[in-house]
């Protein structure tokens, strides 16, 4: 009885096949960079832009928390809860789709993205604010007002300036994160990295690459902009005066 005959077997990738098929791959993301990298140019305009609105309103939000009265207190704590609780991809649905077409206005989607980040982020830095504002002894505000100085004047010449000093390493986390969180505004359709990357993936198929690439190009940015922030923390640190106390300070307001 003569045997079946074995199903042919699929012979093994030559190593010079795996050879073209990288160099296709490099070439389609060397290719694919500059128009990556103009995606990379709106990340950073939207990050940039996002981290100052946050500042604008996290620093105000934090001053309400720690020395408003019960009811700005209620408001600031609310707004933080609201942008906190959120996911900020439902976030930027809701605006883009609801609130901002509700009240007719027309920011685009790069202006509508770095308002979204910039109202969610200033929730976050609020918090980091306020722990470094309460982590400065509250003798400080009395020998200011011993000295005849009113809150106000003490808050913005005796408080913040050491504050806004000891609150730089956590903030450059928020930008990290922030640098982050912009990738999801790829679902809005703003053209950035996320954005690109998957354009050119979709009709290259080369989407490993591709990712790696864009995966790489947020790490840069992420170090270049930690590196510039630990820069900036070294030119305005005042020797000695991080404590053991300080720290604690900062970790009970997060």
């Amino acid at each position: 009885m003569r045997g079946r005959s074995s199903p042919a077997q699929a012979t093994p990738p030559q190593p010079a096949e795996f050879m073209d098929a990288f160099l296709h791959s490099l070439l389609v993301v060397f290719d694919a960079l500059p128009y990556i990298a103009q995606g990379a140019l709106v990340t950073i305009v939207m990050v940039a832009g996002a981290l100052s609105l946050g500042f604008v309103l996290g620093l105000p939000l934090a001053v309400a928390q720690v020395y408003g009265p019960r009811p700005v207190r209620m408001i600031a704590g609310l707004y933080v809860w609201f942008f906190r609780g959120v996911p900020v991809l439902l976030l930027l649905f809701l605006f883009y789709f609801g609130l901002f077409n509700i009240i007719g206005l027309d920011l685009g989607m790069i202006g509508s993205s770095c308002t979204v980040l910039g109202l969610a982020s200033a929730a976050y830095q609020s918090q980091i604010f306020r722990g470094s504002i309460q982590s400065i002894p509250a003798g400080q505000l009395k020998a200011g007002r011993a000295l005849g100085m009113t809150d106000m004047q003490c808050l913005r010449s005796v408080i913040l300036p050491q504050a806004l000093r000891i609150s730089i390493p956590a903030w450059s986390n928020e930008y990290s994160i922030l640098l982050k969180d912009s990738a999801m505004c790829f679902a809005l359709g703003t053209p950035e990295i996320m954005a690109r990357t998957h354009f050119v993936a979709s009709r290259t198929y080369e989407y490993l690459p591709l990712y790696i690439a864009a995966g790489c190009i947020y790490f840069l940015i992420t170090l270049a902009g930690i590196t510039l922030l630990r820069r900036l923390e070294r030119r305005v640190h005042i020797p000695g005066y991080a404590t053991t106390d300080t720290a604690a300070g900062m970790q009970a307001g997060l």
